[in-house]
């Protein structure tokens, strides 16, 4: 994998206390990738700090969209818009530092064998701190329910912190996505499995977040199941997964 161009994904929403150390430390954990902050127009001026890291350091990028469209809507466009700058693998992080930057090496060396590699919770070695019995009822319960409905086999389906390789992504039809929030993780996860990624897990500590607030809600975790059931129902139907192009222009 030597000679690889590699891009790190951050999606951002009023993020701008977080994002101001988190980026610093990546680019100081793992300094062979660059970092894309792909910000829907936070009124807390996130963009504004990308943009002062900017002038220091040319492999800080940022992805200004107009609006507040969801995760998931955000992450698609981070990826498309790395996979049209060449970037060969492709790594999603959150920004509330739940996701620490010094596992990037590990998710990296994962990728000699498999072409999605997933920090993972609920494989030995993994766990999560700092969370009610309510929210981790509810992780695993959307677990249980993506292996049931979508066939998935690895043990953490939701997790957003994941590398992945640009090739196998480039054959999946982006046009199909349904779910731009909360599910969208279950069902990036489904589409490359059915296009023939291997899967790979790396166990790693999930810590909650310190600043901010989790933009979960209920209105999302209803949605969330809802569109995994509908994206059972294309799996019964065998709807294909595949692109027929190259894909589409990153949205905005």
């Amino acid at each position: 994998m030597e000679g690889s161009r590699l891009l790190v994904t951050i999606c951002t929403y009023n993020e701008r206390e977080n994002i101001a150390t988190l980026v610093p430390e990546i680019r100081a954990q793992f300094p062979i990738a660059d970092v894309l902050v792909i910000d829907d127009s936070s009124p807390d001026g996130t963009a504004d700090a990308v943009r002062q890291m900017q002038v220091h350091d040319p492999h800080v990028l940022l992805l200004l969209r107009t609006e507040k469209a969801g995760l998931g809507a955000a992450t698609l466009a981070g990826f498309q818009h790395g996979m049209q700058l060449g970037y060969d693998f492709l790594i999603n992080m959150d920004a509330d530092w739940s996701h620490p930057p010094a596992l990037l090496p590990q998710l990296w060396g994962a990728m000699s064998d498999a072409d999605v590699a997933i920090a993972s919770r609920y494989v030995p070695g993994g766990a999560i701190e700092g969370w009610s019995w309510k929210r981790h009822f509810m992780s695993r319960g959307v677990n249980v329910y993506s292996h049931l409905l979508l066939g998935l086999k690895p043990r953490d389906c939701s997790g957003a912190y994941r590398c992945y390789r640009a090739a196998k992504l480039r054959e999946i039809d982006f046009t199909r996505f349904r779910s731009r929030g909360y599910a969208f993780q279950e069902e990036l996860l489904y589409r490359c499995i059915r296009v023939g990624c291997r899967v790979r897990e790396v166990p790693y500590t999930f810590v909650d977040r310190a600043i901010g607030q989790s933009k979960i809600n209920v209105k999302e975790i209803v949605r969330a199941l809802w569109n995994i059931a509908c994206l059972g129902m294309d799996r019964l139907r065998g709807v294909p997964v595949r692109a027929k192009t190259s894909p589409p222009a990153a949205a905005t």
